[in-house]
């Protein structure tokens, strides 16, 4: 009966180190999640305003990267 009860209280210690761990981890990746949105939307609010700011620029550098990708689409 002893060992039966050690073997118990065995497996709920690592159930409960398991579950421990899983926690933390979900955690930590709300956290970087959380992370990723705000440099998300920064990243796209300076785009925003380089567009603003440069609109012949980045016309020219859409228009650039078109032809490239048609460039290199079209040879396959």
């Amino acid at each position: 009966m002893e060992t039966i009860d050690k073997a118990s209280n065995f497996a709920h210690e690592a159930v409960d180190k398991i579950a421990s761990a899983s926690h933390q981890a979900a955690e930590s990746l709300d956290q970087k999640s959380e992370q990723l949105k705000t440099a998300e939307q920064r990243i796209v609010k300076n785009c925003q305003v380089y567009i603003r700011d440069n609109p012949v620029t980045t016309l020219g550098i859409a228009v650039a990267s078109g032809f490239l990708l048609s460039r290199l689409l079209s040879s396959r």
